[in-house]
């Protein structure tokens, strides 16, 4: 199967979900808040399609992560009924199993913020970056962590703007004064556990692992940076130094 018509067999299906789900979510409004990004994300991936192809595993990863968000935002993330969907299933309810007390999918969907986005946010610094070593493992989790912030901010500040019932449904907070931190933690836990993964398959296929690890870690340039830098790039010719 070519690479175009495998990235047409997750885009379909992704597309029938999406728009399925589009129809008559629980908040429309929020909805709308929850596909912002995802509207930017899905443009950037086929503008980007030509010009930087990603592998089949990221794709095949980031598509699971837009089917887990789609659902969350159909709902709301506090209201997904999987329980529901499991006591139907099963005739018990997966929180009682798992000893949970309240709807835990949205710390899910953290955890898999990190465990199925680090690979293809690493295979983006070992291309665009040409990271080697022990930095194509470590900032990958460093801006899955960043980013796992930044969008918790996003969400304190939507629901500061928005307020009222928009909010509360936005923030998903469920009354846990540490949503924030549980959820960015779980993201960092799963990057962690992605990173980790690859790190044992690379050690397994890898033969010059060891020595590309320890070259990434070895200092190239002696010299200072900083004040002695911008000293030097004013005394340079043609530089002015007023």
């Amino acid at each position: 199967m070519s690479h175009l018509k495998y990235i047409a067999c997750l885009a379909v299906p992704f597309a029938v979900l999406w728009i399925a789900l589009a129809i008559d979510p629980s908040y429309r409004h929020d909805w709308m808040l929850e596909n912002a990004l995802l509207l930017v994300a899905v443009i950037v991936l086929v503008l980007t399609y030509k010009s930087f192809r990603l592998s089949r595993v990221s794709y095949t990863l980031i598509f699971l992560f837009f089917c887990l968000h789609t659902v969350g935002a159909h709902y709301t993330y506090a209201e997904v009924p999987y329980d529901a969907w499991f006591q139907a299933a099963t005739g018990h309810t997966f929180n009682s199993l798992a000893g949970w007390e309240r709807n835990n999918f949205d710390r899910v969907v953290h955890f898999c913020y990190g465990l199925l986005l680090a690979y293809p946010i690493r295979e983006m610094f070992l291309r665009v970056a040409n990271v080697q070593g022990f930095w194509g493992y470590f900032l990958p989790l460093d801006l899955t962590m960043s980013t796992s912030m930044l969008f918790e901010l996003f969400e304190w500040a939507a629901a500061a703007i928005f307020g009222g019932e928009l909010g509360t449904a936005y923030l998903g907070s469920q009354g846990d004064i540490w949503d924030a931190q549980k959820d960015m933690a779980l993201a960092s836990l799963g990057a962690l556990i992605a990173m980790g993964v690859t790190a044992g398959i690379n050690i397994r296929l890898q033969r010059d692992f060891a020595r590309e690890w320890a070259e990434s870690l070895r200092v190239k340039d002696i010299g200072p940076t900083g004040e002695e830098a911008i000293a030097s790039m004013l005394r340079a010719p043609g530089q002015r130094t007023s």
